[in-house]
């Protein structure tokens, strides 16, 4: 039997949000009482909101919306790589040396605990050049523990440019403190939110069978 992990961050109240973003919020619009057969809720929230697929939309104007991407890249094999010796941001040279020719999907655990709590503006980016290095071996996903890519006080995005680029999805704010690097195949298939620029994710990982 394969293994299931679940990479995912519970949506919540107080569950933390970009500075200036929605914060989450949930509350009852029916109630299983006074002859009501069902609990229905409702929700407000960022599109960003805790793990998350961003649309080329968010970030170039020609972008599609989260409704149109391809799911192909979402769902499939991927290789986990421990980076959190990595400092500012992610740098070609802080990918291990034993790095595949040839790869599909990749996360980057950058976070030895993730801050589940609190907002930390200091979190781990990827360089524009690490983007480039792994489209370069064939990965069309990338995925990260941070919130963002790029840095939180970024203002030309270049990391999510790069990905504009060489026509990549992203993943951002996975939860990986108990995934040991290696291989694994990724499920994670964002919501179908027409005209939108992003979707909140379940991302899972499964182990491969050897």
């Amino acid at each position: 039997m394969s293994r299931i992990w679940d990479i995912s961050q519970t949506l919540r109240p107080g569950i933390p949000v970009w500075p200036g973003d929605t914060p989450y919020s949930a509350e009852p619009s029916w109630v299983m009482e006074n002859g009501c057969p069902v609990n229905v809720a409702r929700l407000s929230l960022s599109t960003h909101t805790g793990t998350h697929a961003d649309a080329p939309l968010h970030y170039h104007a020609e972008g599609q919306a989260m409704a149109e991407v391809a799911l192909e890249a979402y769902i499939g094999p991927c290789l986990v790589l421990d980076l959190t010796h990595a400092r500012g941001r992610v740098e070609p040279g802080d990918l291990p040396a034993g790095l595949p020719e040839r790869l599909e999907r990749v996360l980057l655990k950058t976070c030895a605990r993730f801050p589940h709590e609190q907002w930390r503006a200091d979190f781990t980016a990827v360089a524009a050049a690490t983007i480039d290095l792994l489209a370069e071996r064939g990965a069309r996903l990338i995925g990260v523990d941070s919130p963002s890519l790029d840095p939180q006080d970024a203002k030309t995005l270049d990391a999510h440019q790069r990905v504009w680029h060489h026509r990549m999805a992203i993943l951002e704010g996975l939860v990986l403190d108990d995934i040991e690097p290696g291989h694994y195949e990724l499920i994670a298939p964002p919501l179908k939110l027409a005209h939108l620029d992003a979707s909140p994710v379940r991302a899972l990982l499964r182990s491969i069978e050897a």
